[in-house]
């Protein structure tokens, strides 16, 4: 599952969208309808995805998309059962494809649909505060409780047995069971995506959702960005402390503990049973073991394995660390 909210327009004959999108591709396509985009793991023979970088060759060689935006010097991990179209800035382009596809995604103002929860049907199975809002398409559970000044917006999910907080924006969300969502946190919305440009960025559409699995905690102030073409998920029983950032597309583990103003930049994944100290920063496209430990004020720029424990900056295996600072 990808957003269930997000309406999407599609399909489009390939040819149509590389020329909205003002693509120039000197193959000869058929007339193929494109359904959807999606990751290369995720799609399927009726998608269009994208290959950007040879740290993704082993998706790439396995993807059962039939259409694949990608560079020239890496269309050959690409299965022959997958058509290559070849450019030069391979994610801008599937900004503008996705864009295509989903139009209302690049936008997130706030949702005029919001109406006072005294006003729904909520009134009577949730337990609110002063001015709570609620958007359309929202469902809550049973045993809920909503602090003031707190607004769901359109298209969340909350099961059953939350607390969400005083002060809170949730958009684009599903929250499971038993989960604690604290003051002042912003969950769902766009993550940081953009291309500079001298005139005018141009904004990658955002089109995942957040999924927060069950008995969580999420600390008060923290934000956690929805997803651009997969969805950003945390998992079980994982708590995260005040002021912690999560960016769009990154998987966090079951049971892990993540100390107060951690930040992730995008697509990064985290195993099981994670510590993370304060103040550490997780770089993009990581992937990061099970059992880890990573001590407070870290930079983690490379893959971290199983069972390890890292400090410092770079991080580094702690027994190095210590050698090399005492």
């Amino acid at each position: 599952m990808l957003n269930p909210f997000f309406k999407n327009v599609g399909p489009f004959n390939i040819e149509k969208l590389l020329h909205l999108t003002d693509i120039e591709n000197k193959e000869n396509f058929k007339n193929d309808k494109i359904y959807n985009v999606s990751d290369l793991v995720n799609a399927t023979k009726k998608d269009l995805t994208f290959f950007h970088s040879k740290n993704y060759s082993t998706f790439a060689s396995n993807t059962k998309a039939s259409y694949c935006i990608t560079l020239d010097n890496l269309s050959h991990f690409l299965p022959t059962s997958c058509k290559k179209i070849v450019v030069k800035n391979v994610l801008l382009t599937m900004a503008k494809i996705t864009k295509e596809f989903y139009p209302k995604s690049i936008v997130d103002d706030f949702d005029d649909s919001a109406k006072d929860i005294s006003k729904t049907s909520f009134k009577k199975k949730v337990k609110f505060g002063k001015n709570v809002l609620v958007g359309k398409n929202v469902k809550i559970g049973k045993n809920c409780l909503v602090g003031h000044n707190t607004i769901i917006e359109k298209n969340v999910v909350i099961g059953s047995n939350c607390s969400i907080g005083s002060n809170v924006i949730l958009r684009n969300t599903i929250i499971k069971d038993n989960v604690n969502i604290l003051d002042g946190c912003v969950i769902g919305k766009k993550g940081f995506g953009f291309f500079p440009n001298n005139k005018k960025n141009v904004r990658y559409p955002h089109i995942g959702i957040v999924i927060i699995n069950e008995h969580c905690e999420i600390g008060c102030g923290s934000t956690i960005d929805r997803g651009s073409l997969s969805n950003t998920i945390i998992g079980k029983n994982t708590y995260l402390d005040n002021q912690v950032h999560i960016a769009h597309n990154n998987k966090i583990g079951d049971n892990c503990i993540i100390a107060g103003q951690v930040g992730f930049a995008g697509s990064s994944t985290l195993g099981n049973n994670v510590m993370i100290g304060g103040q550490a920063g997780v770089s993009g496209h990581l992937k990061v073991g099970n059992n880890v430990q990573i001590g407070g004020g870290s930079g983690v720029i490379n893959d971290i394995p199983d069972n390890t424990k890292v400090m410092g900056y770079p991080a580094k295996n702690l027994r190095e660390f210590l050698k090399a600072n005492r």
